[in-house]
C-alpha cells in the first residue's frame, strides 16, 4: 500500500500521467466504513405493512430520507490513495418518488428512479425495486399484519467527494487536490437484501417495525484532474454485509392519503429518518 501512495506522489510530480488503480480496502478500513455508512440511506427500505393491495391498486409515494454526516472519525482515508480528509456529506437531504403496484395474492411490486437532478452538490440517477408479499389480514394471532420483501437500490450518485472545490489548492502539486476544479466523483451503493415487517392498522393510525439482511457491493470511482495534467481514476470497491432495524408510523387522512415517518438504522454504520405521503391512486 505505501508503494502505491509512493506511485501517486511520483505522479504528482510527473506531469500527465492517468492513475486507474483497482483498490479492495478490508471491511474495517475507513474507506469500507464510508462506503458502508452512505448506503444507509440510499437503501430503498420498506414503507411500512398494512392490508393486502388487490391487483390493479396503484400508490404513489413522495419521501425525505436525511442523509446523516459521516463521523470524523472514518472520515479520513490512506489506503486507496494519498492520505486526506473526505468531503463525502454532498447533500442532507435524499427526496425519492415510489409507485407501488398490486399484483393480487398479496403481492406487489415496488418501482423507484431519481432522475439526474442535482441537490445540493449531488446529481444521482438512482433506482430502487422491491417485490413484497403481505400475509393474510391479522395474520399472526389474528392482530398484526406481516409481510416478506425483497429489494435492491441500483444506480449511482455523482458528486465532488475526493476534491471539492472548498479543499483545492495551486500551491503544492505533491500535496492532494492540486487543481483548479473539482473532482467529479461517483459513488454507486449496489444494495440488495430481505426484509421482514410485522404491524398493526386502525382506522387512521398505524405502527409497523422490521428487520432486514442486506449484501453490500459499494463502488466508488474517482474523478480527479490536476493542474499539472494527472487524472486519477481510481476505483475502489468492498464487499459486505449489514443487519438493518427499523421502525415507523403511519397517519391516515383520507381514504386516498396517507402521512409516513419512518426510523431506519445500520446499527454498525448509521440511522437516518424518512418522511413520506401516499396517495392512492386506485
Amino acid at each position: 500500500m505505501r508503494v502505491r501512495l509512493f506511485i501517486a506522489a511520483v505522479l504528482f510530480l510527473a506531469g500527465p500521467q492517468i492513475a486507474s488503480a483497482q483498490c479492495r480496502p478490508p471491511a474495517n478500513s475507513n474507506e469500507a466504513k464510508l462506503l458502508a455508512f452512505y448506503a444507509v440511506p440510499l437503501a430503498f427500505s420498506a414503507e411500512g405493512v398494512g392490508p393486502r393491495l388487490p391487483a390493479g391498486a396503484v400508490i404513489v409515494t413522495g419521501e425525505l430520507t436525511y442523509v446523516p454526516t459521516a463521523p470524523v472519525s472514518i472520515s479520513r482515508t490512506n489506503l486507496c490513495y494519498p492520505p486526506k480528509s473526505e468531503r463525502s456529506g454532498l447533500a442532507n437531504v435524499l427526496p425519492r418518488p415510489r409507485v407501488t403496484v398490486g399484483l393480487g395474492n398479496g403481492f406487489s411490486v415496488e418501482l423507484s428512479y431519481l432522475p439526474p437532478v442535482t441537490v445540493v452538490d449531488a446529481t444521482p440517477s438512482l433506482g430502487g425495486v422491491a417485490v413484497a408479499w403481505a400475509a393474510p389480514d391479522k395474520y399472526i394471532g389474528g392482530k398484526l399484519d406481516l409481510a416478506l420483501r425483497a429489494h435492491a437500490t441500483i444506480g449511482y450518485v455523482d458528486g465532488p467527494i475526493t476534491c471539492p472545490q472548498s479543499s483545492l489548492q495551486q500551491t503544492s502539486p505533491t500535496q492532494p487536490c492540486y487543481s483548479n476544479t473539482a473532482s467529479k466523483d461517483r459513488y454507486a451503493p449496489n444494495v440488495i437484501g430481505g426484509e421482514v415487517i410485522v404491524g398493526s392498522h386502525t382506522s387512521s393510525i398505524g405502527w409497523y417495525a422490521g428487520a432486514g439482511y442486506s449484501a453490500l457491493s459499494p463502488h466508488f470511482q474517482v474523478g480527479y484532474k490536476s493542474l499539472g495534467g494527472f487524472v486519477d481514476n481510481t476505483k475502489v470497491d468492498v464487499t459486505l454485509s449489514r443487519i438493518s432495524a427499523f421502525a415507523g408510523a403511519l397517519y391516515t387522512m383520507s381514504h386516498w392519503l396517507d402521512l409516513t415517518a419512518q426510523l431506519y438504522s445500520v446499527p454498525q454504520d448509521a440511522t437516518t429518518g424518512r418522511l413520506g405521503i401516499n396517495w392512492r391512486v386506485r
